[in-house]
């Protein structure tokens, strides 16, 4: 276990930069004179960078080794982080350079689900959850990290302070494999790429869980991304003005990302003990309730909107770990890398599409001078839209047999 808390740290380190742009995202836009669909493709362009990522290191794990690809990647997300973080002045200059950032730091997730898979045969619903979670406690360091620096040394300092973390996370990661073996999985001859896409791919029910997690994804990471420029429009609704705002904005935001460790932890142990699919639908119709109804709530209170935020957060990602667990157990092992690099593509494309969608709706409410609670409402619904399938894939994958080697026969 103190192997699993040491490698789930260094993945901390490494989400800090996920959240380094929603969290001064108020500021840039005013800054930069951004438009919100313009803040919202900055955001999809480091989605896009990263499902290039994840896409090419599962096949790049199954040849070369889970382990060496994470270290690898994780110097390349070193030094992508700190381009990022000097030389991002404009629209156009953050959009790349936060894409690259986005594409250099998938190497830390799937070789290191695929690690800990290899590692942790027993409770893996759980120990999957913490490493997810880990990545939760990342997003909120970062946003603290940022909204700490934002009266000290502006937004340019939010996102220095940010991009050294992953620094601390390559030397951590680095200690934490020093002893664990470099696995490569022999394949049969003749199986080459387009093969191991076609395995998965006539595979239905881990196919099945896959589309579950591209509708779970494009709730979660819209949520994500524009959770703390909705906290900070509220602030500023009850009165916080300008960098306060926005610094409070990000600081709410972080407390719920905090809370919701809890949501990661929790959803993988209770899918261990009753269910993958059941427990999957539990948080994945709860998260939906929350993306219909958040944005109207624009106007009450701001302990409300952050109780609801903490509900939202732990629901919304309960069922990730969940996810990734149940593509273990349904799909050969020579063709899990290639099985997550398919989920990526589809969870992180719509996932990088959802935060361009939202600003876009909110642009066009905004244009027609609509109430703030309708603006804001029209706009959290295009994630509960995205996010409805979801539910219903799970539902199918619930009903088929292979469903019984879930959880060890706890669908």
């Amino acid at each position: 276990m103190s192997w699993l808390l040491q490698f789930c740290a260094a993945r901390a380190a490494f989400a800090t930069l996920f959240t380094a742009w929603s969290a001064v995202l108020p500021l840039l836009r005013e800054d930069w004179q951004l438009s919100a669909w313009q803040a919202g493709l900055v955001q999809s362009g480091y989605h896009i960078g990263f499902l290039v990522s994840l896409f090419s290191v599962g096949f790049l794990a199954d040849r070369y080794g889970a382990r060496r690809i994470y270290l690898a990647s994780g110097i390349a997300a070193v030094v992508s982080g700190l381009l990022f973080a000097f030389f991002a002045d404009g629209f156009v200059s953050a959009l790349l350079l936060y894409g690259l950032t986005g594409l250099c730091s998938g190497g830390s997730y799937t070789p290191g689900l695929a690690i800990i898979a290899q590692r942790m045969p027993e409770r893996r619903g759980l120990a999957l959850g913490l490493y997810l979670a880990a990545a939760s406690l990342g997003y909120a360091g970062g946003l603290l990290i940022a909204s700490a620096m934002l009266p000290l040394a502006g937004w340019r300092g939010g996102f220095v302070a940010t991009a050294l973390c992953p620094l601390f996370g390559l030397a951590l990661g680095w200690w934490a494999l020093r002893d664990v073996p470099n696995v490569v999985h022999a394949l049969p001859d003749g199986h080459g790429t387009r093969s191991r896409i076609g395995e998965v791919l006539k595979n239905k029910p881990a196919m099945l869980s896959i589309w579950g997690y591209t509708f779970h994804a494009w709730e979660l990471l819209g949520l994500w991304a524009w959770l703390p420029a909705f906290l900070a429009a509220a602030s500023a609704a009850g009165g916080s003005g300008g960098t306060q705002a926005v610094s409070l904005g990000a600081t709410l935001t972080a407390l719920t990302y905090l809370v919701a460790v809890v949501g990661s932890v929790l959803g993988g142990s209770l899918s261990d003990r009753h269910g993958r699919t059941a427990v999957t639908l539990a948080f994945g119709l709860a998260s939906l309730v929350c993306s219909f109804s958040f944005g109207w709530m624009m106007g009450a209170p701001l302990l409300l909107l952050v109780a609801v935020a903490v509900f939202y957060n732990v629901t919304g990602v309960g069922d990730s770990s969940i996810h990734s667990t149940t593509l273990t157990e349904l799909t050969d092992p020579r063709y899990l890398g290639v099985a997550y690099s398919l989920r990526s593509v589809l969870g992180f494309g719509a996932g990088a599409i959802s935060p361009w969608v939202f600003g876009l709706v909110l642009d066009w409410a905004r244009a027609g001078e609509l109430p703030e609670h309708v603006i804001w409402g029209l706009a959290w619904s295009t994630l509960g839209i995205g996010g409805l399938l979801g539910p219903v894939a799970v539902w199918r994958l619930r009903r088929m047999p292979e469903a019984a080697k879930l959880a060890g026969g706890r669908r």
